[in-house]
């Protein structure tokens, strides 16, 4: 591959052309070109749709779409798709809620859906005396933001409080308008930023006018929403008999498991090299069930981490309770999402996903996605505690090793025959397609 140089204008370039510019770097840029338009959909509406969620597009890149049947939440069955890459992502899950279908299945509930936005400001002057005009400052927020706010406050959402947060001892004469939001359906980012960038121009203008304020005017640093959400909350758990997880192994008690799954919970507690694979196994879940639904995946999984550390050391987001022979475990976790807006009706399968889900509202998908991390969490931590990690997932992953050696159907079927009994490995799988093709 040729060195790359600066290239201007690359934005103005038609998709043929930032195809073929792209391809001049690789020795065979026919072939590269070739590999690149065979991703695009074969429906030009479609792929001209796709070219516009995103800037510079030149192709698309496929993820596998699967499914999590058999999901019952608070009583009601899902069919729950998942968009991931990772091999056992979507097993894990499905077997999650195969297992605890028959054990009263899923639990959740909403404890908070507020979302947060801040206008960051240096003011010099007086702080008793900005403090003061505060009450007024924030009636004219609201008055101000009317309209912006208007079909928000028709579905019952809008502007739910406004404070004024005195932070010079972190910084010199900063301050925050610190707002706080129910976006209802949708995730609500566009919504907010809109408010705070009125705030913000409101704020400039109202000390502006004072004749006690004005001598220093205010420097908006900028206004923006936080993706970290610690009010937008909802939990999941499961809960059954202990003597009800007879037979979650055949080698192991329940007595025995459930003695090891509330020691790994500990762990992952107490010890930030575990929580964060532990917390990355919730992710998987719930991440898969973001990207499907046209979310914000980046978004979920910031602000989850930053609640996993939110007492100053990161841990577990699941803990366990064991009392009077009943087993219970919970994922508490905040999810902003939204049903409306954004890709969730724009992209093809988003909207599916939807239609899939029923139409969920907010409310709804946020259970139906943490949900997903529960499962995707409890089915790591039983393989964990009983069989061990690896069996279930390198047999999920033998095809991925088979493609990177060409494998063709033949020796696929031959391969997924010999492992039935085997340990599945890079090297065994290498030596096993290396002995049939001799």
């Amino acid at each position: 591959m040729r060195e790359k140089e600066i290239i201007k204008g690359f934005s103005k370039l038609d998709k043929e052309e930032k195809v073929k510019k792209v391809a001049t770097y690789f020795p065979d840029a026919e072939k590269v070109e070739k590999e690149l338009k065979s991703y695009w959909h074969p429906e030009k509406s479609k792929q001209k749709l796709f070219e516009e969620f995103a800037e510079n597009t030149i192709s698309n890149f496929y993820f596998p779409y699967g499914i999590a049947p058999n999901v019952i939440i608070n009583g009601k069955n899902y069919m729950i798709p998942m968009v991931i890459e990772e091999s056992s992502v979507v097993a894990a899950a499905s077997n999650s809620a195969k297992f605890w279908s028959t054990r009263g299945g899923f639990h959740t509930k909403i404890l908070s859906k507020t979302k947060i936005g801040q206008v960051h400001f240096i003011w010099a002057g007086d702080a008793e005396a900005l403090k003061a005009v505060f009450p007024v400052l924030k009636q004219r927020f609201i008055e101000g933001s009317s309209e912006i706010t208007k079909n928000m406050r028709e579905r019952g959402g809008g502007i739910l409080d406004i404070e004024l947060l005195d932070l010079r001892h972190e910084i010199d004469d900063y301050y925050q308008i610190k707002a706080s939001f129910d976006t209802i359906d949708s995730m609500g980012a566009n919504f907010i930023n809109s408010c705070l960038e009125e705030f913000a121009e409101i704020l400039k203008n109202y000390i502006s006018e004072q004749e006690n304020l004005k001598e220093y005017p205010v420097k908006v640093i900028m206004s923006i929403l936080s993706n970290y959400t610690p009010e937008c909350l909802v939990e999941a758990w499961v809960e059954c008999d202990v003597k009800d997880l007879e037979g979650v192994d055949p080698d192991i008690s329940a007595e025995e498991f459930v003695w090891k799954f509330e020691k790994a919970v500990q762990v992952a507690t107490v010890d930030t090299y575990r929580a964060t694979t532990h917390n990355k196994g919730i992710f998987n879940g719930i991440d898969a069930v973001v990207l499907a639904t046209g979310n914000d995946f980046r978004a979920v999984e910031a602000c989850g981490h930053t609640y996993a550390a939110r007492d100053g050391k990161y841990k577990s987001l699941t803990f366990i309770e064991l009392e009077n022979g009943r087993f219970k475990y919970t994922l508490r976790v905040p999810l902003a999402l939204g049903t409306v807006g954004g890709l969730t009706t724009l992209h093809p399968l988003a909207k599916f996903t939807m239609e899939l889900l029923g139409d969920p509202q907010a409310e709804d998908l946020m259970q139906i996605a943490a949900v997903s991390g529960l499962a995707n969490n409890f089915g790591a931590l039983r393989s964990l505690t009983t069989k061990g990690i690896q069996k279930g997932h390198m047999k999920m992953h033998l095809l991925n090793i088979l493609n990177n050696f060409g494998a063709d159907p033949t020796e696929k079927q031959a391969a997924l025959e010999y492992f039935k009994t085997r340990k599945v490995s890079f090297s065994a799988v290498a030596a096993f397609i290396k002995d049939i093709r001799k």
